[in-house]
């Protein structure tokens, strides 16, 4: 979420983790639901990364070893129906994260969202304002014959938690929201880191290091693969300023390929593995 630096100033440490947690779920919720459809694999990179670098590579190949472009918007954004979903452990933390945000949200829009009003004249009966009761800011709960704010999917839930939990609207002169008791925003703030946990758990960012089975094409070191929470995933060659790999080095002088750099590496090992088999 952005805010002016006058009021990132004036944020509660607690308000700007549950932000920075709710962030972290939205970027990566794409892949975990992509690694749905794909069997879970126990060697690195983690669980999605593997297919589409394969397929990066592929293609690096395929033009002649020229520079691939960066490729976007391929990854869903909503659960689909999946008839024989191939990693369940992704499914089950997909599921888990998206019904604890859709209930969050229910409970702080309990707890700190104006009702909506009702219209003049009113005739002596209860009547909603339309225009309050379609106020696109509003949380709107769920009913029998509507879904509500999930009908918009989990992106838009964690948009409208992280701004309950920042008070972005407490200056409202329509006086949509009240401020988020410190109580219910430490609630938010667990929820969250909960939820990026259980995102990254199963997309296998959780920290872990492992040795890759394939040696550097450069120069023969041992390869480590290594994720960290909510960032990209990562290789490191162990033999420090002598590996001559076109990629930049850490700050202990070890090579390593981050980001999209790791389609180069991917490339590397598949001319190498066609060259050991004579292809």
């Amino acid at each position: 979420m952005l805010t002016s630096p006058d009021r990132s100033l004036a944020l509660s440490p607690i308000a700007r983790r549950a932000d920075d947690d709710l962030a972290a779920v939205r970027e990566q919720w794409g892949d975990l639901l992509a690694a749905i459809a794909r069997p879970p694999a126990a060697e690195w990179p983690p669980r999605e990364r593997r297919g589409f670098l394969d397929q990066l590579a592929a293609e690096d190949r395929a033009d002649d070893e020229q520079a691939v472009e960066p490729i976007l918007g391929r990854l869903p954004l909503t659960i689909r129906e999946h008839p024989a979903p191939l990693n369940l452990d992704a499914l089950d933390a997909a599921i888990e994260v998206e019904r604890a945000l859709f209930d969050l949200a229910d409970h702080v829009a309990a707890a700190v969202q104006r009702p909506i009003r009702a219209a003049f004249p009113h005739r002596g009966r209860y009547v909603q304002d339309p225009g309050d009761a379609s106020n696109p800011a509003r949380w709107h709960y769920q009913a029998p014959d509507s879904p509500g704010s999930r009908t918009y999917g989990l992106h838009w839930a964690a948009v409208w938690i992280a701004g309950r939990a920042l008070d972005e609207d407490e200056d409202d002169a329509d006086g949509l929201f009240a401020p988020t008791p410190a109580k219910l925003l430490d609630e938010v703030a667990a929820t969250a880191r909960t939820a990026r946990r259980t995102v990254e758990r199963a997309l296998g960012r959780d920290g872990r290091t492992t040795d890759l089975a394939d040696p550097c094409p450069w120069c023969g070191g041992q390869l480590t693969g290594h994720t960290q929470p909510g960032g990209e995933p990562g290789v490191t060659c162990s033999a420090g300023p002598g590996c001559t790999a076109p990629v930049e080095t850490d700050r202990r002088g070890h090579r390593t390929w981050r980001g999209y750099e790791l389609v180069g590496l991917w490339a590397a090992f598949d001319m190498a593995r066609r060259a050991a088999a004579g292809g």
